[in-house]
């Protein structure tokens, strides 16, 4: 299957995985960020100060952008190398302390209408506003509707698979061509890296910050399991292969000590172990090795990627998600359209913003992944970002070869999928942390806790 055809299939399992259905509350705001003639809006997500090129990139960008649209202030706002850190996220969205256009993942939508921070802006996204709107998948931005109205702009895609370093596979005698392909492989793989030493893991893991409970459900996918019963009113994970899940990586944390002694990791903490060539495998999305070089110093050369694994064959499934952008409830009309307009030119046009390849080629920014693909097959937008992609290069696209030639099914994130993920982080440090983890009482616990914020709502 293309990569066209391979990335609407993950677009459509992911929206159809979200299953979001809430009303919106309503807040106002007091600012209309109109004086002078000028529109202005404030927007997040603006690379932090170690980023140097990212954040000249992004100044560069809103730069030229007000050059064409003198009309519109950009104002930028930093809110970590992250961008979203959920329980940071949460604190904003209560404390409606948000920019008029923020950023969020794709599980956001839920949360961010029940604080009353979001705004519709059905009426406004349309080709005036954003010139390739048409060409984007329409799978993409479903995730962002509740009951037919539109609440965000998607801005990326990804579907998580192994990823590995190369370097270390061929230190350890293993075929970096050859990925593991069941987490029996993985395993054997693990230990002959680990083995050599010198603070390497083997394969290591999240188990904080949210983050152990995203890949927990990504593993548990693999098995050909599912986070939530299918009416996404229970939870359905403490079964044997949710224990699997837990068994294998106690097996390798304890059994065969190839995951390394520091644990509860959360998102920075293994990347940067990665970019310090410390990580043999670790399951992420293709843009995981493109913040390993461009904001933890690693090198493109060393990464490659492989489908996810499955338990004794191909993976059942891996996890699919994304990002996007919210607007700010009680902006003015003019400011949304100025918030969709540089979206559009920072986001959303091939050439320009993040697609801007020919400028990132000789930066430290891999040019050359397979994705984001936001766009719909046949399109001249997509068109125009293959050919751009392509051209410019600057990686080994062959390091994501194994990956694009095994497509997995793609399934999307629970409902309510930040909450579970908190509550699953329990379980993921449990059998890291703890050699004599009861993998039982730590999927019913947590089995427990989820079926209480079901009920409650949350």
């Amino acid at each position: 299957m293309s990569v066209p055809q391979y990335r609407k299939v993950a677009a459509v399992a992911l929206a159809a995985g979200l299953g979001l259905s809430l009303a919106a509350c309503s807040t106002k705001s007091d600012d209309s960020g109109e004086a002078g003639g000028k529109v202005t809006i404030t927007v997040d997500c603006q690379p932090v100060g170690a980023q140097k090129e990212l954040l000249k990139n992004w100044n560069d960008d809103v730069a030229e952008f007000q050059r064409q649209n003198p009309t519109i202030v950009v104002k930028s706002v930093s809110v970590g190398e992250q961008c979203n850190n959920p329980p940071d996220f949460t604190a904003r969205l209560a404390g409606g302390t948000v920019t008029d256009v923020f950023y969020g993942y794709m599980t956001d939508l839920q949360q961010v209408l029940d604080s009353g921070q979001a705004m519709d802006i059905t009426e406004y996204a349309t080709k005036d506003t954003i010139p390739t709107w048409d060409s984007v998948d329409p799978a993409l931005k479903e995730v962002f509707t509740d009951s037919g109205k539109l609440y965000g702009v998607p801005v990326k895609n990804y579907s998580m698979g192994l990823i590995y370093n190369k370097a270390l596979f061929q230190r350890a005698g293993l075929d970096a061509a050859n990925p593991p392909k069941t987490w029996s492989e993985v395993r054997a793989a693990a230990k002959k890296i680990s083995a050599l030493g010198g603070g390497v893991a083997g394969y290591s893991e999240y188990s904080a910050g949210n983050t152990g409970g995203w890949h927990f459900t990504s593993l548990l996918y693999s098995q050909g399991g599912q986070v939530l019963s299918a009416d996404g009113k229970k939870a359905d994970f403490n079964n044997p292969m949710g224990k699997q899940v837990l068994q294998n990586l106690k097996d390798m944390r304890y059994g065969d000590n190839s995951m390394g002694s520091r644990q509860l990791l959360q998102w920075g903490d293994l990347l940067t172990n990665a970019g310090a060539g410390k990580v043999g495998m670790f399951i992420g999305a293709p843009d995981a090795t493109q913040a390993i070089v461009s904001q933890f110093q690693g090198k493109y050369q060393d990464w490659a990627m492989g489908p996810l694994p499955g338990q004794d064959g191909p993976a059942k499934a891996t996890l699919g998600g994304g990002e996007g952008y919210f607007f700010k409830k009680g902006l003015t009309p003019e400011q949304v359209k100025a918030g969709l307009k540089w979206i559009a030119y920072q986001k959303l046009t091939p050439g320009k913003g993040q697609f801007d390849y020919v400028r990132a080629k000789p930066q430290n920014y891999p040019v050359g992944l397979p994705q984001p693909l936001l766009f719909t097959n046949g399109s001249d937008a997509q068109k125009q970002e293959l050919d751009l992609r392509k051209a410019n290069a600057n990686v080994d696209t062959t390091n994501f070869a194994v990956f694009e030639a095994n497509p997995v099914p793609i399934k999307g994130e629970p409902r309510n999928a930040q909450a579970i993920y908190a509550v699953l982080d329990a379980a993921m440090s449990g059998v890291l942390t703890n050699p004599n983890a009861n993998i039982d009482a730590l999927l019913k616990t947590a089995e427990d806790k989820v079926n209480q914020l079901l009920a409650a709502g949350s």
